[in-house]
Order: C-alpha cells, then structure tokens, then sequence
C-alpha cells in the first residue's frame, strides 16, 4: 500500500505582532490541521529575521544566512498559507519583504499553491488579499478561489480572546475548510508535475 502524500504548507503572518488576530489564525490552523486534517503539516516561519530586501546583500549568488533559510524553507513546502492584514489598503512591509527575497532568482514561490485569509476590521483585509493575488501572477504562485475567509475581528460576537487565540467556532470551520480546499488544490498541482 502506497504511503499517503503529505502536503507542507509554510504559514505565513504579515503581522509582527504576538498576539495579532492574524497570527492568531495561523496558531488556529496548526491545531485544526493537527487535531483533524490527516496528510498536512503546518509550519509557521518568523518573517521578522530576515533584513529588508538589499541586491548589496547578495555575494556571489547567496544571500544572507536568514535569507538562505527562508527560501530552503520555502522552496521545501508544497504549498503556503498566508495570514495578511492589511495596512494601508495593502500587504505589510514585512509580507513584502519576504515575498521579494523569496522570488530573487531561482524564483522558489514559483508554481506552487497558496490561500490568504485575514482578520481585520472594515473589509476584513480583503484588499490584502487582492494585492497579494496581484502579487502571485509575477511570481507564479496559484491562490484557491473559493472559500475565502475575512475575519471581522472587531465586530461582535468576540473571534478572538485577549490574547489574539481564535474563539468563534462558526471561523474554526470555514478555516478548516480553506485548509481543505488548498490541500486538495496542492495535491491536483503536485499530480500534474
């Protein structure tokens, strides 16, 4: 009997922040993964080592050490799962930043899977999203449609706790099913290789 596929997914927060609603989607999706979807890991990765993105840094074709471990990361994973807020109508500086390092040549996004979600007040961070599926046609990076997932996060009933832990069941589920859908969308593209 063939051993089943395992899909690793590198999650990614634009947020900084501990405690942000953002990250705290991202902590919700490691334990819904572990607790019920069967052949998918998810590790988080700190985007906060890595220095801004600088052609000085790079000698000889390698970059810096947090660089160079960032992309092995990224070119290892199947697919990603970013958690982007949005600032100023678009992505975070930090998300930027590490989406820029990790398309310096050898592009290591390129052809695989992601999905978006994001917590955040008026549109959810939905013009996040739309700037960051602007972003993945250049570097070749393929979002799942549907479902989509918009955390209301300052609207009642409470999604999150003090601590930025998520506490709505009715978000742990549509989560879960964003994890589905890219888990089946990373499976179909790693099919066609």
């Amino acid at each position: 009997m063939a051993a089943e596929a395992v899909i690793k997914v590198v999650a990614l927060c634009g947020s900084l922040r501990e405690a942000s609603y953002n990250r705290g989607l991202l902590n919700a999706a490691m334990e819904i993964c572990k607790d019920s979807i069967k052949g998918m890991e998810i590790e988080y990765v700190d985007l906060s080592l890595l220095p801004f993105t600088n052609e000085d840094l790079e000698v000889n074709g390698t970059y810096p050490g947090e660089v160079e471990v960032f992309r092995k990361k990224i070119e290892e994973a199947d697919c990603f799962l970013f958690a982007s807020p949005e600032y100023n109508y678009s992505v975070t500086a930090p998300l930027k930043n590490a989406i820029d390092w990790a398309s310096r040549p050898p592009n290591v996004w390129a052809d695989k899977s992601a999905a978006i979600v994001s917590a955040g007040g008026n549109f959810g961070g939905g013009r996040a999203h739309y700037h960051l599926r602007q972003i993945g046609i250049y570097i070749d990076l393929h979002f799942i449609n549907k479902p989509e997932l918009f955390v209301f996060a300052f609207e009642s009933p409470p999604k999150f706790d003090s601590n930025g832990v998520l506490i709505h069941e009715e978000t742990k589920h549509k989560l879960r099913s964003v994890l589905l859908a890219l888990q089946a969308f990373a499976l179909r593209l790693k099919s066609q290789v």
